[in-house]
């Protein structure tokens, strides 16, 4: 069945809307408020290193600025999905707005590093919300080019975020002070705020979890919290939750500690043991599963789910962790730092509407394999990279990246909704974004901890001499201690912060970490496109973007 065609079972008021004068209000919504959500993670990566000098933050505090909202973010796209289905998609993506907004206001007026994490962890659940709900507000408003119209924008309003993300922010933090940066978030939230109001609401009262995925058996009716409405699976929610909590304290473990201590071990081995009972109690629970697996059973929603793993996987590392490279080892601004991202996060900006035409011209299949091609060619030119070097030598590797994202960005929202029955728009967009979030916070957690632990054995083999003088404190007379290392390798990595008598040092072990990290994303980015061009072959029922009436 046709992902846009109405089903004829389905109850009248669940299906699709037709195109008409409230297709620019609805999108002008989910586009504005999409537009706070790249901005809340770039803008915070710049404003970093200043805010974690004011407040005085630990290098695990500072971290946390970053996994608290990732995890969040990453864990409830799917509940936010289920919610929006059932009771709403308007007021699921207005409450998320609130939340965004209201704790972005808290973060900028925080006296300590520890509300900040708190307000951020909070801050990525209304993320969550604006993410799945937006995505299910234009799925199910839209259809034909329209829709792939309005996916267009929706992949330019991130692109927006992710390239003036940086440079305002750096701005900002110089003119303002940090603060600033997420007062501009909370400024965001009253306009979209508004413009949501005019959405028109929608649901799918009495849809069960995978009644529409036609090419699947049916399933025998549930309980109900409502009418026609399958509960909550709280205990899905906890588990994954917990799971990726767990993985991320241990990554921010094996920052400090290393990764053979028993701290990230038992970690690690906590984070495995829950994601296991997990899939258990999804199995289990069948058509009241949180992560509906019966909507793996189209092998396009498959290839297209797990296409954010080697798309962006790369990206957001370098939009994470590169300014505070060019602030810690090359000495430059805020400002400075996030003009120098332009070659990567300006074609994200303009290649999404491009992509859609692309797609519609060639397939789906062909711009996600170029895309993942584009990425492996930009990591395997972070070889190159060397924070002293010129800005062409920079935009060297980054424009591949950007490039690559852009043309992802503009296909992959749209082909994931439109393989299932638009009525599950809101489940298939859970699912899929709670996969890319998923990839985007373990690799932000996962970064830090390989790139730390590499700057820091680099540092050790270089010899640093006995006694040195850090941020932390001195090092204990005769002992060129571990945590020495591990100190100024965690503080460069994540607060870019380096005392200037060790920049030379640490610049040369921080550039060696990176040009280590571009040849794993390299390689894994190749795998990606191998793997997409596999899975989205033509014996396998070929996925273009959606063109039916």
């Amino acid at each position: 069945m046709n992902s846009t065609t109405p089903d004829p079972t389905t109850p009248a008021r669940s299906r699709p809307q037709p195109d008409g004068r409230r297709f620019w209000p609805t999108v002008t919504a989910v586009a504005s408020a999409s537009l706070m959500l790249p901005f809340s993670v770039t803008g915070a990566a710049v404003a970093l290193p200043r805010m974690a000098a004011d407040l005085g933050s630990s290098v695990g505090g500072a971290q946390w600025l970053l996994n608290a909202f990732n995890i969040g973010f990453a864990a409830l796209p799917l509940a936010a999905g289920g919610l929006a289905d059932r009771y709403g998609r308007r007021r699921v993506l207005l409450a998320g707005i609130g939340l965004v907004g209201a704790m972005s206001l808290l973060v900028a007026l925080a006296p300590s590093m520890a509300l900040v994490d708190a307000a951020r962890a909070v801050q990525g659940c209304g993320a969550a919300a604006v993410l799945a709900s937006g995505a299910a507000v234009l799925a199910h408003g839209t259809s034909g080019p329209r829709r792939r119209l309005a996916f267009g924008i929706l992949g330019t309003s991130f692109g927006t975020g992710l390239a003036i993300g940086p440079p305002v922010a750096g701005a900002l933090v110089e003119g303002l002070g940090w603060r600033s940066v997420f007062l501009l978030v909370a400024g965001l939230s009253v306009p979209a705020g508004l413009c949501a109001t005019r959405v028109p609401e929608s649901r799918s009262p009495g849809v069960p979890a995978v009644a529409a995925v036609a090419t699947l058996p049916a399933v025998p009716a549930v309980p109900a919290d409502g009418p026609g409405r399958p509960p909550l699976d709280l205990a899905g929610l906890a588990l994954f939750t917990s799971g990726l909590a767990a993985l991320a304290f241990g990554f921010a473990r094996a920052t400090t500690d290393g990764w053979a201590a028993p701290a990230p071990l038992g970690l690690f081995a906590a984070a495995g043991l829950l994601v296991l009972l997990f899939a258990v109690v999804e199995l289990r629970r069948a058509d009241r599963a949180l992560f509906d697996v019966r909507l793996f059973g189209r092998p396009e929603f498959l290839a297209v789910v797990c296409q954010p793993f080697t798309v962006t996987l790369g990206f957001v590392v370098l939009l994470v962790y590169l300014p505070t490279y060019l602030q810690g080892t090359a000495g430059l601004g805020t400002l400075d730092s996030g003009l120098l991202l332009l070659p990567m996060t300006a074609p994200v900006l303009l290649l999404p509407l491009v992509a859609g035409r692309l797609a519609d011209r060639t397939s789906v299949r062909a711009v996600l394999t170029a895309a993942s091609i584009l990425i492996a060619a930009g990591a395997l030119l972070l070889t190159t990279l060397d924070g002293g070097g010129s800005w062409a030598a920079l935009a060297l590797p980054l424009l591949p990246f950007g490039v690559g994202v852009g043309l992802a960005f503009g296909v992959m929202d749209n082909a994931a909704v439109s393989t299932v029955p638009v009525e599950r728009a809101g489940a298939a967009a859970g699912v899929f974004n709670t996969l890319r979030i998923t990839g985007e916070s373990v690799a932000v957690a996962g970064a830090a901890a390989l790139l730390s632990s590499l700057t820091a054995a680099r540092l050790r083999a270089g010899g640093l001499p006995d006694g040195l003088v850090t941020d932390g404190g001195t090092a204990a007379s005769g002992t060129m201690a571990r945590g020495t290392a591990a100190d100024l390798a965690g503080r460069a990595v994540v607060q870019g912060q380096v005392a200037p008598g060790q920049r030379a040092a640490v610049a040369e072990a921080f550039t060696g970490a990176f040009h280590t990290a571009g040849l794993l994303l390299a390689a894994l980015s190749a795998i990606g496109a191998l793997l997409t061009w596999r899975a989205l072959r033509p014996s396998s029922a070929p996925l273009r973007p959606s063109s039916a009436p």
